[in-house]
This record gives C-alpha cells, structure tokens and sequence, in this order.
C-alpha cells in the first residue's frame, strides 16, 4: 500500500483553520514557551529575533542525518535561520544566533519542498521549525496543492508550546525533538529555558500521542516519534532523568538517538568547556538501557 503522508488527508477546510489559528497566534506570539508575545506581522521581534519573514540557510539532500532518514537518496532538509533557543554551545551558531540566511516567500519555500522531492529525497525535513510553523504549514498546503507527497520531518529544538504542536496535528508525519536536558539550571544557563524539561515532556507526550513510535518502510521512516539527546560533560544534562520519562510515559521502544557530537562553542562553565569523553557516552548509553529502552539508534 502506497503512504500517504498526513497532510493529504486534510480537507481544505481544516487546513485553512489550522493557518488561521497559527496568524493568530504570531499576532501576540506564542509559538514558543517564552511567550514573548510581540506582534510578528508587524514586524516585530522577540527572543528567537524572527520577524514576519521566512529566512532558509540553506536546503538540499542531506546525508548526516539518522540512517532512517537519510535512505539512498538523502533527508530533503531546509534549515531555518534564527532559533528559539539559541544554546550558547550550538555549532551553527552562525545560522542560530547571528542570523545567516536568506529571505525566502512562503511560495518559494513551498517550491523548495517540490525540489527536494525531484532530487527523491525521502523526506521534508524541516529544521529549527519551531518560529516559522505559521510560514511552513502554508508553505507544506501550497506544495501538496502541487504535488508534494513526502513525509514532514519535524526537526526541533523540543522547546514546544503544547497548544501549537496540537495544531500539527494531520500535518507532521515524523517528529523529531531533541530532549536536552532533564537538570532546569543547565538549561537556564546553556539555553535560557529553565522551564525546557516540563515544556518539553509536554510536547514530546503530545507527538506521541499523535503518530505513535517511528513506522520504517524498505529501511525509510514514514511515521513516528524519533528522540534525539545530545550527551554533555559530567552529565551536566541529566541523561538519566530524560531517559527514564521516555521509558515511563513515552514507550520503552520509542526510537532515540544519543549522539556523542558535543563540542565545545561559545562562552562555556568551566567544566563544560571540553568534549566528552568514550566512557561517558558510553555511561549514556548503558543508563538508556539500564532504564529499559530498547530502540536505540
């Protein structure tokens, strides 16, 4: 049976409401859990710097992503410029806190899912959506309207206003959050988001709740959950805590990537200031089984 990605089973009804819902909400912003509550159409700009235009880094077939995603053909990524987080360690740093990209129309974005899926990508992986959801749900109607037919990879940060990811509901085929940190002053000094673990246990039990664990076809993921948790030095992260919420109130075989990539950016603690090491990856890596998760990529 062919796969049919959620958003073509939206009537064009329910489409335009979730739209509609979504202009409502950057009105007075709240896209986000910082609530910041500025008028984007108008121009106007809170944490995340975003304002009522759509900026892209870049896009094209992506080949580092997870082996689930990636295929033979590549994950159709198109990274968004600007963030709601903006962690002081983050490696696209140039893309995320100093704002590198261009100004793209949301017809032009929705041209760009097109284009991807010619060069058989096997997704639309969108990343750092959180800011841009109004502009990217028009653009995802306008590509289906002219042929999309692609799973939406939802590639976020995991500081998700529950209410907004309720609304994703029918269009996002595979979400994709990071779970950073469990430990509220890490977050609070890594990312300004003190609140990031109880904001993010919300939205991730919503994704779940709306597609269930990651569904593979041929080797390539159409459908699911897919967690990612970044190890940081002397579990400054709280990776125990993390991985114990998704065995308990997520599902002991949801599919989570723990990734060993951190490096040492920006205006770091002391103690943060260095990669990790072998042994505590590896500590990471037994404690997700030790909690009794199976489905570790």
């Amino acid at each position: 049976m062919k796969f049919i990605p959620a958003y073509k089973k939206l009537s064009e009804k329910e489409f335009e409401k979730k739209i509609n819902q979504l202009e409502k909400i950057i009105t007075c912003c709240t896209l986000c859990p910082r609530h910041c509550k500025v008028n984007r159409l108008k121009g106007e700009k809170g944490f995340c710097r975003a304002d009522h235009n759509l900026y892209i880094s870049s896009y094209g077939a992506h080949f580092g992503e997870e082996d689930i995603l990636v295929g033979t053909y590549g994950s159709g990524t198109i990274f968004m410029t600007w963030c709601n987080l903006r962690c002081i360690f983050c490696q696209n740093y140039d893309i995320s806190l100093n704002g590198v990209g261009e100004k793209v129309t949301v017809e032009q974005c929705a041209d760009i899912m097109l284009y991807l899926q010619k060069r058989l990508c096997h997704n639309i992986n969108l990343v750092t959506p959180t800011h841009y959801t109004f502009h990217l749900v028009r653009a995802i109607k306008i590509a289906s309207e002219k042929g999309l037919e692609l799973p939406i990879v939802w590639n976020c940060g995991g500081y998700e206003n529950v209410e907004v990811i309720k609304i994703l509901d029918g269009i996002v085929d595979i979400y994709m959050p990071d779970i950073k940190y469990s430990n509220s002053e890490t977050a609070k000094v890594l990312s300004s988001a003190p609140d990031y673990f109880e904001r993010c246990k919300e939205a991730v039990r919503e994704m779940f709740a709306q597609v269930g664990n990651i569904q593979i076809e041929n080797g390539i993921a159409k459908r699911g959950l897919l967690v990612r948790h970044l190890v940081l030095p002397e579990n400054l992260a709280g990776s125990k805590e993390i991985f114990a919420f998704l065995k308990n109130e997520i599902s002991p075989d949801v599919a989570i990537n723990i990734m060993s990539q951190f490096r040492p950016y920006g205006n770091l603690p002391e103690k943060m200031n260095r990669p990790i090491t072998h042994i505590e990856y590896y500590e990471a890596i037994e404690m997700a089984k030790q909690q009794g998760l199976k489905n570790l990529i």
